[in-house]
């Protein structure tokens, strides 16, 4: 008996993590970053911004995997559950750890108690997309183009729930259209359609929209954040052209599974800290027309209250617009 109860502490401490040497020796392999996207979207070209400066702070190769599907809350369930030895952490998003808890009658997770919270690691501002032979010049065209042809028009999304989702829907409630939703499995494949004409336009985070701006595949008529983006400085916001008031923002988080130590979430949200002050992810964010956060942003306390509020800011508007699922 005295054997048995032995073997079986020894077996809750490994399973916990807490015997002597876990927290320092972790990690002890290389770590997979789930991103719940398709490949060639924003977050996962964030990923891939950030992948190398974190590997250089883990002393371990960090591994993207790509797990589309059901607007990022598939991939990120995943990593909810996974245990504390997983190795496995989350780019969470807007979508995933907010709009997507009103979205769903029963959503799969509790966004704001089934993750360790990590670090915010960049705000997003969002900008209007259009197909480039969409016949438009300006935001104030789109506007009466898309009143007088709404019942043909589509928008696309990076999924139903998605920032990209309900940046549109609150873009055309606000301007008062009725427009059909096509959703994709991230980012990239719906400007990939965009791109090909098959649907009319999106709104998408600014690093979605640059290379095809730039090559002339598609163009960019407004900044549905606050300010204007540095990528686009000559491209007026939607408040600038008549929406007064209009301001819709994204943002990207790590995540950690419910069963990581705290020693866990130090040491990564370390490492992310130590990436986002690197000079040469610095000027790709800039590039991105993505925000780094500020240092009192970046503590896991910051990440956890800053979930909590966004998931009651966001349950109004998908509410009071009707865009639950189930």
């Amino acid at each position: 008996m005295r054997q048995l109860t032995m073997l079986l502490a020894a077996a809750a401490i490994v399973a916990f993590g807490t015997h002597p040497g876990f927290a320092e020796d972790w990690p002890s392999r290389p770590l997979t970053m789930v991103v719940p996207f398709a490949a060639g979207g924003p977050i996962d070209t964030l990923g891939r911004v950030l992948q190398p400066s974190l590997g250089a702070a883990l002393g371990q190769q960090v591994i993207i995997e790509n797990a589309p599907g059901g607007g990022g809350m598939i991939g990120s369930q995943r990593v909810a559950v996974a245990p504390v030895d997983s190795h496995m952490f989350v780019l969470g998003s807007i979508g995933t750890h907010s709009i997507g808890q009103s979205m769903h009658s029963k959503p799969p997770y509790d966004a704001a108690t089934a993750f360790q919270p990590v670090i915010l690691v960049a705000d997003a501002p969002l900008v209007l997309i259009v197909r480039k032979d969409l016949p438009v010049k300006n935001f104030k065209e789109f506007v009466a183009y898309a009143k007088a042809n709404q019942g043909k028009m589509q928008f696309g999304s990076g999924g139903t729930g998605t920032s990209s989702h309900i940046g549109c829907v609150l873009l055309n409630d606000t301007i008062g259209v009725k427009v059909v939703h096509v959703p994709y499995r991230g980012g990239g494949p719906a400007l990939q359609d965009l791109i090909a004409g098959r649907i009319d336009y999106i709104c998408n985070y600014v690093s979605t929209a640059v290379t095809a701006v730039k090559s002339g595949q598609a163009r960019v008529l407004a900044t549905l954040a606050h300010a204007r983006s540095a990528s686009f400085p000559d491209v007026p916001t939607a408040d600038e052209q008549g929406l007064k008031g209009f301001d819709i923002s994204a943002w990207n988080a790590a995540f950690l599974p419910k069963s990581a130590t705290p020693a866990m979430v130090t040491r990564l949200n370390a490492a992310f800290s130590k990436a986002l002050d690197n000079a040469t992810v610095r000027k790709r964010f800039d590039d991105l027309g993505l925000i780094p956060p500020t240092a009192a942003r970046r503590t896991p306390a910051y990440l956890k209250t800053f979930v909590e509020s966004e998931i009651k800011k966001w349950a109004a508007p998908v509410k009071a617009g009707g865009l639950q699922v189930d």
